[in-house]
């Protein structure tokens, strides 16, 4: 190993040992024993028979230590990797963090140890472990990475684990904040059921063990994928095969806190091996990125991903400089804009309706949250896009719909790309995380990988279905605005979130129906494809006929007024005559296609003006009742 290799090494278990050495300090009270900073009591060692005092001690003077070796970090990176952008500045980067992160720890110790700013510390911590992580692993690398590369379908799931165990993270640290690790006396029931009520003492701890669940999801995926297509790489498999056995441990000291009260062994066990996992997923996800780019194609090997990434550049000329204003265009377009505002149409209204329930909420605050909540939202959802685009670039190519997209246009290289749609999708998390909440940021992680793991990877190209369940991705927007004002997740957002469910699927249909042949042509198995014309416009009926009674539900539910009822009523009874025009041509393919054209239209509006309702009824209607 060469000397910035050993010193990263070095770091990267240090900043765990001071992760560790954190939670105890937390778990025994201690983060005030050293009332000063960077003193303590006015002097550089505490007071010998204050044990607690100690304890702050030597976790301040390990931070101090890792900080050197930072610096030496920085200093062999200037020395030795001058010719690595990515570990030249990401070192520099880590001497800045480390910088920020003693200033937190300065900032905790003057708030006296508050929910907000622990949380903060960790969060920081954690960041600067995952940067030391990318830096021990990029060293392990060739400075040049050139070749075709392989498949980076493994690298997005390992990230999307990375990405949840990090805000899990959060979420228990948030737990603790409020005070509500102890709400229930057992484990892993809650007040004896699986699903409790959510209260305002309840809702923080039953989230983050609803998240842990759904967390735990994805890390069996990770590794059963990883089995399958990653056992001639050792070194992914073995991270993986770790991340697999630590997490269900983890659980069950989670268990162990509640059922011992909070023993201090406990809650230091639980965060160190949560900090142990977060590093490895992220050096998972690393490893794995630059491993599929020093590989051959998989392809080439006769076995796993037969969708092989081509060459990086893909088709681009490279000694051709493109001017900057049409880089910027391409990669907007990526995002899918239009696709974008649909997605945001349903979310401020869902903010709206929210925001009845919270009392007090002043019209300034609810405004910078809405601001925050669109812009978290468009960066999610542009993340989203972007990755489907380098997914699916194979088929946009050969479909006339598409294959002007940037990807298939060789506008973009692949692998930008796809780094584009990660960079989105973690910037989006950290805004969310921080000027939302953390239940907003997770439901919006969650919206992403529904969106490129389950629909796009899993079920685009196997089922008819696909975009049935897929559809889920596109209804999680309004859940977001709901629990962006209330820090939950009610009633009414799951009615929402149903609304936009069961619209999807007509909405999709109507549009698969016009380009049917370009979904045929590449095996895409789209329900027109599969089922035919007749079926798919029966179909198109039946989810519009519960489309219509579910946003009638929600006048009841949301308790809204009659604007919202007489809008449902007439935009309802125009889309069930529409699709009952569709229905009543059977298989006629130019009558189909002229009506679906027509619904597809239609349902963009119906949505539009539907969520326009909403938001219209919770200002100026008195709810009924």
């Amino acid at each position: 190993m060469t000397r910035f290799q050993k010193l990263a090494a070095a770091t990267v278990v240090t900043t765990l040992l001071l992760v560790t050495i954190g939670v105890v300090v937390r778990a025994t009270g201690s983060g005030v024993a050293c009332p000063d900073w960077p003193l303590c009591y006015g002097n550089i060692l505490p007071p010998l028979n204050d044990p607690n005092a100690w304890i702050e001690w030597t976790h301040r003077t390990v931070a101090a230590a890792i900080g050197f070796l930072i610096l030496g970090l920085a200093v062999f990176a200037v020395r030795d990797h001058r010719d690595r952008p990515a570990i030249l500045w990401g070192s520099l980067g880590a001497v800045a963090l480390v910088g920020f992160q003693a200033w937190l720890g300065r900032e905790t110790v003057r708030l006296g140890n508050s929910g907000p700013s622990v949380t903060a510390h960790l969060a920081t911590a954690m960041a600067l472990l995952g940067l030391l992580v990318f830096l021990l692993v990029r060293s392990l690398f060739p400075a040049r990475i050139g070749g075709r590369g392989s498949s980076q379908r493994f690298t997005l799931l390992a990230t999307l684990a990375a990405a949840a165990v990090y805000v899990l993270l959060l979420f228990g640290s948030n737990v603790t904040a409020a005070s509500a690790a102890l709400v229930f006396p057992d484990w892993p029931l809650m007040g004896g059921s699986l699903v409790p009520p959510l209260t305002e003492a309840t809702s923080v701890h039953v989230l983050h063990r609803w998240a842990a669940v759904i967390v735990g999801l994805i890390v069996a995926a990770l590794v059963i994928v990883a089995w399958r297509t990653q056992r001639r790489h050792p070194a992914l498999w073995r991270l993986a095969v770790i991340v697999a056995v630590l997490y269900p441990i983890q659980a069950l000291i989670g268990g162990a806190q509640v059922l011992t009260r909070l023993a201090e062994w406990t809650q230091t066990l639980h965060v160190a091996l949560g900090a142990l996992i977060w590093a490895s997923t992220a050096g998972l996800a690393f490893a794995s990125y630059y491993t599929a780019r020093v590989d051959a194609p998989v392809g080439a090997h006769g076995s796993g991903d037969t969708n092989v990434d081509r060459d990086p550049t893909d088709g681009v000329d490279r000694g051709a400089r493109r001017p900057l204003s049409d880089s910027v265009r391409a990669y907007v377009a990526l995002t899918k804009p239009r696709i974008i505002e649909l997605l945001l149409v349903t979310t401020v209204p869902a903010m709206i309706l929210a925001a009845r329930d919270v009392p007090g909420l002043r019209i300034v605050d609810f405004t910078g949250l809405v601001i925050a909540t669109l812009v978290g939202g468009t960066l999610a959802a542009g993340s989203a896009n972007a990755i489907n685009c380098y997914l699916d670039r194979d088929i946009d190519e050969l479909m006339a719909r598409t294959r002007r997209r940037p990807l298939p246009a060789h506008q973009v290289e692949p692998e930008r790309a796809m780094v584009f749609g990660i960079v989105l999708g973690v910037v989006s998390l950290v805004l969310m995380a921080w000027l939302v909440n953390l239940v907003a940021a997770f439901l919006t992680l969650l919206a992403i990988a529904f969106y490129v793991v389950v629909y796009t990877i899993m079920l685009k190209r196997t089922t008819p279905q696909n975009i049935v369940i897929g559809g889920a991705a596109g209804a999680l927007p309004p859940v977001i605005g709901w629990a962006a004002v209330t820090g939950s997740v009610g009633l009414p957002a799951l009615v929402l979130f149903a609304l936009v469910f069961y619209w999807t699927p007509p909405h999709f249909w109507a549009l698969s129906l016009r380009i049917r042949c370009d979904y045929e042509a590449v095996r895409v198995p789209m329900l027109p494809v599969v089922r035919g014309i007749a079926e798919t416009s029966r179909q198109i009926l039946l989810y519009t006929v519960l489309l219509v009674a579910i946003s009638l539900v929600l006048f009841a539910v949301g308790r809204l007024g009659w604007i919202y009822l007489v809008a449902a009523i007439v935009l309802g009874a125009v889309f069930l005559r529409q699709a009952v025009a569709l229905w009543r041509t059977g298989a006629a393919e130019a009558e189909s296609t002229a009506g679906a054209i027509r619904l597809y239209r239609y349902s963009i509006s119906y949505l539009s003006l539907l969520f326009l309702a909403v938001a219209v009824d919770a200002i100026v209607a008195a709810p009924l009742g």
